[in-house]
């Protein structure tokens, strides 16, 4: 079972697992090193696979320099990142846990393997401390979607997804849609309150409502931060931000008829555009559960929170919780990485979680949120990840805003049946997994094909070689 703590996570773009991992994995290699931090003389990183081939562009290498000098991605302040960096580039110096420093020269400390995949996951790392003694502390770490990271030796104990040892057992397991529905027939529970016990088994009731309530606080801040912004997102694509031309135009024409019905469709669209501008520039958002899919769940919480009557602040809780279960059952039966099986396990997982979290506010039944689920997974599959030059800006944000509408379709579709459909979530996580498994390599997040090598502006047309992404640092 995977809690909704680790599933929904505070952290900083532009990705989940080439940002937010591999800086949780320079910080646990600190741990790891203990004591002996202050007898480290040089740290090595390697690369592999997806972190490699797009690890520039999702700024993995800033990543693992911030999570050696201590930093962790909730809590770093995301303006200062540059002036963090730049002591480490500028000087060659880096102090380890912000207490002992050591030579760090990134030419020779941080190593990309295109071409080489550790065997366990397309996300492989690896981090090696050279002592003063001769001796060379290294460990393994895979980021596996959505922020969560294993090490070698978890992956030999069979491979714990949750990140928290208090997480199992939960008094109403399940790892199947199936499960879940039978568990709130037999207890006469909607999906919100199975969810909610389960999580109050293993803390306060205060602090899952806190934690609840602070993943919101981010998401609001985060599309009110895109939406003030303006210029060109870094990178080297000159992509011009939009949200804020966006929100200005429709601030002028709220409330007016002439749109055929549709203005709040265009709402929802700048509410996700403003989240994923704002991951890809490197700022605060929510893993949701995956950073390149992160303006999805906020831009249909948004659209409750201004075109539905009942809105509440328990209304966005319990959207959360059903949200959570379902990226539970994927999580756990598929995966989220787009490193894995492509965007429909970013995008599409997190369709079809906004999709489910939407119809149980609006009061739909069990059965109608699990299959508003299944329509916004179903209406992803295949889809590619294919980030032109391993940025997380084309077409990643356009994608989010396409999802978010297609989550409310979603729940509008499933609310309008009495939740019986020919397909089940679980039959529709198992194609996912299996579409997966058959889609080439390289429209997954390798930016070897699809748009990622002939959308990009920067090399002809006819060019069939990799797209080599451009550094944070």
């Amino acid at each position: 079972m995977i809690s909704v703590f680790d599933l929904f996570k505070i952290g900083i773009g532009p990705s989940s697992s080439h940002t937010v991992g591999p800086m949780v994995a320079a910080a646990r290699f600190l741990s790891l090193l203990g004591e002996r931090l202050t007898d480290v003389r040089q740290v090595r990183v390697d690369l592999y696979g997806s972190l490699s081939s797009t690890g520039k562009g999702h700024a993995t290498d800033s990543a693992v320099i911030l999570g050696l000098l201590g930093h962790q991605p909730r809590t770093i302040d995301s303006t200062k990142t540059e002036q963090y960096l730049a002591d480490v580039l500028d000087n060659q110096r880096l102090t380890l846990g912000s207490t002992h420093s050591i030579a760090f020269i990134y030419d020779r400390d941080i190593v990309w393997y295109d071409d080489i995949t550790l065997p366990h996951h397309p996300n492989g790392m690896s981090l090696q401390a050279l002592m003063n003694d001769g001796e060379k502390i290294t460990e393994t770490y895979y980021s596996i979607g959505g922020g969560f990271v294993v090490d070698s030796q978890e992956i030999r104990a069979g491979n714990p997804l949750s990140e928290d040892e208090n997480s199992s057992p939960f008094p109403y397991p399940f790892t199947l849609a199936s499960e879940l529905a039978a568990l709130c027939e037999a207890k006469s529970m909607s999906i919100a309150e199975i969810m909610q016990l389960n999580e109050t088994a293993i803390r306060s009731e205060d602090e899952v409502r806190d934690y609840l309530n602070e993943i919101w606080d981010v998401m609001q801040a985060c599309v009110a931060e895109g939406c003030k912004k303006d210029g060109i997102l870094p990178g080297g694509l000159n992509v011009k931000r939009r949200a804020k031309a966006l929100y200005d135009s429709l601030s002028k024409e709220y409330g007016k008829s002439s749109d055929g019905g549709l203005l709040a469709m265009d709402w929802v669209d700048l509410y996700a555009l403003a989240v994923n501008e704002e991951n890809a520039a490197g700022g605060k958002v929510v893993t949701a559960p995956t950073n390149g899919a992160a303006g999805i769940i906020p831009a249909v919480l948004h659209y409750y929170r201004g075109f539905i009557p009942s809105f509440s602040y328990q209304g966005v809780r319990e959207f959360l919780l059903v949200a959570g279960a379902v990226g539970a059952l994927i999580k756990q039966n598929a995966s989220i990485s787009g490193a894995e099986v492509g965007c429909q396990g970013e995008v599409g997982s997190a369709c079809a979680m906004a999709a489910a979290g939407l119809a149980h506010v609006l009061g739909g039944s069990v059965a109608q949120c699990l299959n508003a689920a299944e329509i916004g997974l179903e209406h992803n599959l295949g889809l590619t990840c294919d980030p032109i030059a391993g940025l997380v800006q084309v077409p990643c944000i356009e994608r989010n805003a396409m999802a978010a509408v297609k989550a409310i379709n979603a729940a509008r579709l499933a609310l309008r049946g009495d939740g019986s459909h020919h397909v089940s979530l679980d039959k529709a996580i198992l194609t996912m997994k299996e579409t997966g498994k058959d889609m080439m390599d390289k429209y997954k997040e390798t930016a070897r094909g699809g748009l990622a090598v002939y959308a990009d502006n920067r090399i002809p047309t006819a060019s069939v070689g990799v797209v080599v992404g451009f550094s944070q640092c």
